[in-house]
């Protein structure tokens, strides 16, 4: 938690320090998608290269390349030698980071959890630390950046990784390893036999669709918000905090509803309900110009995608096989950090043509559209699950023996 606080102190710093050098709506879109396009080429062999390695030493040292990287932004920021230029090389190198960080460390959630119920729960509750940093992080910043500059940002950033690498060695030894997996296989074909395995299972294919719509047309609403705060709501740094604070909270509300559940069961409907609301969160958003409205409004958007992406996750992990684990969380970084980029030039793009309220009215309708289109793919969904929850006795009645497998049924919502 220490750590993220830093690294939504340097996203919102990022915003703010590119919309203050430029001014340009489509510049904030470039330096979005050069920080999120490596995930999208790189991330499918980063997954079979986790499935490969051993995770916990990956995510040691990605932590400490992603510290350097901060502590260059400080340098160049504090120096007042900064460009444009430096923000960009910059970001992208931390999606190279990132496009090898997010599918380990996704993987290595079931190597820190003893059983599969718990599995859920610690999914969640790791989203409630990160979204906890969302909430503090973005306020912080933009107290700091009003005081001192975007600067201390990142250098308050770079010193915040020390707490999750000393975390993450102290580690050794206490988690439950999972052996690197043998390969007589090539890179390219490994890949090619992940890619046709999560083609082959409608419930992950049509789970990383969503998530790959959901994040093209809605998840670059950050990339917008420096021209909300600044030209719509008429406000600074200090608002821009605000906003992506209250997106926060309301990501934070949703990480603290997943963790208090017991069970997967449930969570089909409950992805497709969050991005519809989400989607309807961005566009009453795109229509407000008053402070307080937009506050709220953001926690809305903030509390709808957080739960849908969480979900994702809790559903990939529940029902993914051990041996394409890192591959499909590759995917799955594939689909909610790949596609960012995409979205992130778009919007800014369209942004400078049809203005930033109209660009994320576009966004929210496609949010709504996809999670309608998910709704209606539930009943065959379920087909697929059903037998999963069985065999790994996610479904109570079986597990103890009280119902036989041929007269379960999956509840309705599941």
């Amino acid at each position: 938690m220490v750590s993220m606080v830093g690294t939504w102190m340097t996203r919102i710093a990022i915003s703010w320090l590119v919309y203050r050098l430029t001014g340009s709506a489509l510049l904030l879109g470039v330096v979005g998608f050069a920080g999120q396009i490596p995930s999208f080429i790189l991330a499918p062999i980063a997954g079979v290269l986790v499935d490969r390695w051993d995770r916990q030493r990956v995510l040691v040292w990605t932590q400490v390349l992603a510290m350097l990287q901060s502590a260059a932004l400080a340098v160049l920021d504090l120096t007042s030698v900064i460009a444009v230029s430096h923000v960009v090389a910059l970001a992208i190198f931390q999606g190279v980071i990132n496009a090898f960080d997010m599918p380990a460390r996704q993987a290595f959630v079931v190597e820190m959890v003893d059983g599969q119920d718990d599995l859920a729960n610690a999914i969640a509750l790791n989203s409630t630390l990160v979204n906890g940093s969302r909430l503090l992080g973005p306020s912080i910043g933009g107290v700091i950046i009003a005081a001192v500059g975007e600067g201390w940002c990142f250098a308050i950033d770079a010193v915040s990784y020390i707490a999750v690498i000393s975390s993450l060695l102290a580690m050794r030894g206490l988690t439950k390893r999972v052996r690197p997996r043998e390969h007589g296989k090539n890179v390219l074909q490994e890949l090619r036999e992940g890619i046709a395995y999560a083609g082959r299972c409608p419930p992950i294919r049509n789970i990383l669709v969503l998530l790959s719509i959901v994040s093209l047309v809605g998840f670059p609403y950050t990339v917008l918000m420096p021209i909300f705060a600044s030209d719509v709501l008429k406000g600074g740094p200090g608002l821009l905090g605000m906003l992506m604070a209250a997106s926060g909270v309301g990501a934070l509300a949703g990480a603290t509803y997943l963790a208090a559940r017991r069970s997967v069961l449930g969570l089909g409907r409950v992805i497709p309900t969050m991005s519809v609301v989400f989607g309807v969160g961005l566009i009453l958003f795109s229509f407000s110009h008053v402070i307080w409205l937009s506050l709220i409004l953001m926690v809305a958007t903030g509390l709808g995608f957080m739960v849908q992406m969480a979900s994702s996750n809790t559903l990939l992990q529940t029902i993914v096989e051990e041996d394409k684990r890192g591959r499909v969380m590759s995917f799955y970084t594939m689909a909610f950090m790949g596609t960012a980029p995409f979205g992130s030039l778009i919007a800014g793009f369209l942004a400078g043509r049809i203005g930033a309220p109209a660009t994320l009215l576009l966004g929210g309708i496609g949010c709504v559209a996809a999670g309608v289109w998910f709704f209606i793919s539930l009943p065959r969904l379920r087909q697929f699950v059903r037998p999963i929850y069985i065999e790994k006795g996610i479904i109570n009645e079986v597990r103890r023996g009280v119902m036989t497998t041929s007269e379960i049924s999956v509840p309705p919502n599941s």
